[in-house]
């Protein structure tokens, strides 16, 4: 697999927006220049998920998110879907580092989050206990 010739740079600014600096590598004889992005998130909706589904093509990632108001539920239910996220493969395995690293960060300053209902909400697992 080839190494891409861009990096990316994330830097939060004071005010909490994310400024990406994406550089190119060098052109014959010339030098590599920097690209700045600020995202704007002034018109920004915010929604919460705890659900989703991914499922993709070859060319892309898709991401539903969903709300499940009865997430312990034991009969069959319809969640609606209400947001989807399509995006290509290189941008999804990005997501994917970013994400492994905000969860780590948190495990490490919080405890391994436990995915198994039965043992989180058990007062003996080793994940309700503070650190």
């Amino acid at each position: 697999m080839a190494e891409d010739t861009k990096t990316m740079d994330k830097k939060n600014k004071s005010d909490g927006a994310l400024v990406e600096t994406p550089g190119t590598a060098p052109a014959e004889g010339g030098e590599g220049q920097q690209v700045k992005i600020t995202l704007d998130d002034s018109t920004l909706e915010a929604s919460y998920s705890n659900f989703c589904r991914v499922t993709g093509t070859p060319e892309e990632v898709i991401i539903d998110f969903a709300l499940n108001p009865n997430p312990f539920s034991r009969q069959d239910q319809t969640v609606k879907v209400d947001k989807r996220l399509v995006m290509n493969h290189y941008t999804a395995k990005r997501l994917f580092a970013a994400l492994q690293q905000t969860i780590l960060r948190h495990e490490q300053n919080f405890g391994v989050i436990e995915l198994n209902v039965q043992r989180r909400l058990s007062p003996s697992s080793p994940s309700n206990q503070p650190k």
